[in-house]
């Protein structure tokens, strides 16, 4: 129990946290709830950009890669990557989507910052499938959340501040 202890200390109420299958949301408690005969912990995290609510065991939470938001080093490499080079592979569009998606859905932040890099399109750059365009948003939603809530700011400041580093970085690789 003293695991759960340290959690909780972890993660406090009114924190924002990343969860990677849904992005950033927010801790608004805790309950316990008895499940066949078991005492659970649970954290709720709420969820607005997906309006939903989340009840995680806390004895599970990191197993399921629950994190604190990121450090503002670690949105530093992340900003480091979207002005990297794109790496866009010439395998097919449903192999790569399914890297994406699984960059998108690890928690990484320089992982989402990768697929955000590698499907930014300039006007000029000619049309991107609506599967790419779909993928392309997810990332960036991903990315802005937590630049948001890192530098307590709003998502839409976030994308405009993001999509500006990768914009100028292709301006200059022109």
């Amino acid at each position: 129990m003293s695991k759960d202890l340290n959690l909780i200390n972890t993660f406090i109420p009114g924190d924002f946290v990343v969860y990677p299958s849904h992005g950033v949301g927010k801790i608004i408690g805790t309950e316990k709830r008895k499940v066949e005969e078991i005492d659970l912990e649970l954290l709720i995290i709420r969820f607005e950009h997906e309006r939903m609510t989340l009840r995680v065991p806390l004895s599970k939470a990191t197993e399921f890669g629950l994190r604190t938001l990121s450090s503002k080093v670690q949105m530093e490499e992340a900003v480091v990557t979207l002005r990297g080079k794109a790496k866009v592979k010439k395998t097919m569009w449903s192999r790569r989507a399914q890297e994406y998606e699984t960059k998108i859905n690890s928690g990484s932040l320089v992982s989402i910052a990768e697929v955000v890099r590698d499907l930014f399109r300039k006007d000029d750059q000619g049309e991107q499938s609506y599967s790419e365009r779909q993928m392309y948003q997810a990332a960036l939603e991903r990315l802005a959340s937590e630049f948001a809530a890192v530098d307590n700011t709003d998502k839409d400041s976030a994308v405009l501040k993001l999509e500006k580093i990768i914009y100028d970085n292709t301006e200059e690789a022109a």
